[in-house]
């Protein structure tokens, strides 16, 4: 990468664009609305669980002009969520401010392991043992959705919901590869504790993106 186009990615004018495409959202708060998705190459939270493990070397996805993305997004939708990889390792925002100036609202999931940057109209965490997130994104959350992979999950997210505030709404996943055992382990636990929610990846039960 020359000189010129790292300042651009440092400034968050370029993203690392690992691919875009408009389709439904299958998990959390908005499950069953369309939006387009934008996915930002680079993570090193390292979760063993990752469904797109090709999103974390940064290298391997071009520094794309965010104006051309925010082009591409107002042909389809107006909503967007900034995914990854783990997309706060960039500025968004530059890519933000852009993206509400044209009505779009900007919605993003994250780990909360780099600094909050960015304009957002809803702002998902998503911790992770691995990289834990910075005090300052806990406050920002509209959204706490912890992935449940064993019990001791369960322990981990009621520490994370302490930490959140009161406006966040709360959700448990069962990760995919375990969704048969742990769904009606979160099942059980939502039943007995009605402050959190069931998140489920109904984009994979529907064969979606």
């Amino acid at each position: 990468m020359d000189k010129n186009t790292k300042d651009l990615v440092d400034k968050g004018i370029m993203l690392p664009l690992m691919e875009e495409f408009y389709t439904i959202q299958g998990e959390g708060a908005h499950t069953g609305t369309a939006a387009y998705f934008i996915r930002v190459g680079g993570c090193d939270v390292g979760c063993h669980w990752c469904d797109v493990k090709e999103s974390w070397n940064a290298e391997l996805h071009p520094p794309t002009l965010a104006d051309t993305i925010v082009d591409n997004v107002k042909k389809y939708a107006n909503t967007v969520v900034i995914t990854g990889g783990e997309p706060l390792m960039w500025s968004m925002d530059y890519i933000t401010e852009n993206l509400q100036k044209n009505n779009i609202r900007t919605h993003i999931e994250t780990s909360g392991a780099y600094s909050f940057s960015g304009k957002w109209n809803w702002f998902c965490l998503s911790p992770k043992k691995t990289k834990m997130p910075l005090a300052e994104c806990y406050p920002e959350a509209d959204e706490l959705k912890m992935i449940i992979h064993n019990k001791s999950d369960f322990d981990f997210a009621e520490q994370e919901a302490a930490k959140v505030g009161a406006k966040c709404q709360l959700y448990l996943q069962p990760e995919w590869s375990k969704k048969e055992k742990m769904t009606a382990e979160i099942v059980d636990y939502v039943m007995k504790n009605p402050k959190w929610k069931i998140s489920l990846q109904t984009h994979k039960y529907l064969n979606i993106p």
